[in-house]
């Protein structure tokens, strides 16, 4: 079984009859009833999308996938092709399918990524929890500012925008958590 706060972006599981892949975490809402985890979710089969409120307590079925580790070929427009390192064959995902999960892969990466599959069909990625980016742009940083609590925005490499902490200029390596693509620390 699987319980609400183990839903990540490519997650699969069974919502009531439908089996969908979270695509985007939307945000936690508190309030009298309990928390609700708002998630933009894919159905796999018909491949419609939806928004989803799901309440924190609830427990889903999890769906049987097989994984197959690959890397990132190459990103051709919004497609982003994934090579498996043994067989060579290929699979495509759209940006749109790969959801949040598109901001931290590129294909000078040296990690893998484990490709979910539901009945012989590719249908997510998952990605390591700490990926290291470089900030392509932010605004200057301000010297002797490095308590790291006052955070600006940042795009990335990949183009995701980012909150950094103000000591944070174009070109520093950054690592980020993948599960909420917040800031952990300057890459070493």
């Amino acid at each position: 079984m699987l319980m609400t706060s183990d839903i990540r972006v490519g997650t699969v599981f069974k919502a009531g009859n439908d089996v969908v892949v979270v695509q985007r975490l939307l945000g936690i809402k508190g309030g009298r009833n309990g928390q609700v985890k708002k998630m933009r979710v894919q159905n796999i089969l018909t491949k419609s999308t939806s928004e989803l409120g799901l309440d924190m307590g609830e427990k889903f079925e999890d769906v049987q996938l097989d994984y197959k580790k690959m890397k990132l070929s190459y990103i051709d427009g919004d497609n982003y092709v994934f090579m498996d390192l043994e067989t060579y064959d290929q699979v495509e995902f759209s940006k749109e399918v790969l959801g949040d999960n598109s901001g931290y892969v590129h294909p000078e990466d040296d990690f893998e990524v484990e490709v979910a599959y539901y009945e012989e069909q590719p249908v997510s990625i998952t990605v390591p929890t700490n990926v290291v980016r470089t900030i392509t742009y932010c605004e200057p940083g301000i010297k002797g500012d490095t308590s790291g609590k006052t955070y600006k925005p940042a795009t990335l490499d990949t183009g995701l925008e980012v909150s950094v902490p103000l000591f944070c200029d174009i070109g520093t390596k950054i690592v980020i958590d993948t599960r909420d693509g917040s800031f952990l620390e300057r890459a070493k």
